[in-house]
């Protein structure tokens, strides 16, 4: 008569879409331990900057106030050092009503391109004691922080 079939066991069903959730949550779950570490980096990097920035600018302001221009000029960035010469740079800061004294507001870093640059916010008084509010470009320059842009 007939042979009977050795028992086999079923086969066993596969689960594709269960893999794939598997193994996507721990691509996100790499992603955000990713952007976690890139922000707590970022975060450093400003925080560790807010007080060379604050000094740059301090340094800077400190030297126009005295008349030190030439010490002023050396703490520009190369870019404004090339738009500006020191003879042009000195006549432009003692042109009146020249400065007499600041008062720094704020300070703040961001980073832009993954290059830390800061703007600080003055408050300067001129001859004569009229005020205005201005912003200092300082940006991260070969050899530290320097001034950039039109300094005021």
């Amino acid at each position: 008569m007939g042979t009977e079939q050795a028992w086999s066991r079923p086969a066993r069903r596969r689960r594709p879409v269960r893999a794939g959730i598997v193994f996507a949550g721990i691509g996100v779950g790499l992603c955000c331990v990713g952007v976690a570490g890139l922000g707590a980096w970022n975060v450093q990097v400003v925080t560790q900057a807010a007080g060379p920035v604050r000094q740059t600018a301090e340094g800077f302001l400190r030297e126009v106030t005295v008349g030190n221009t030439d010490g002023a000029y050396q703490r520009l960035c190369a870019d404004a050092r090339t738009r500006w010469s020191e003879l042009g740079f000195t006549s432009w800061v003692r042109t009146p009503p020249v400065v007499r004294d600041y008062e720094i507001l704020d300070v703040s870093v961001a980073t832009r391109g993954g290059k830390p640059h800061g703007t600080v916010t003055v408050q300067l008084t001129r001859e004569g004691g009229a005020t205005e509010q201005r912003d200092l470009s300082v940006v991260r320059d070969d050899d530290g922080w320097r001034v950039c842009g039109d300094p005021y």
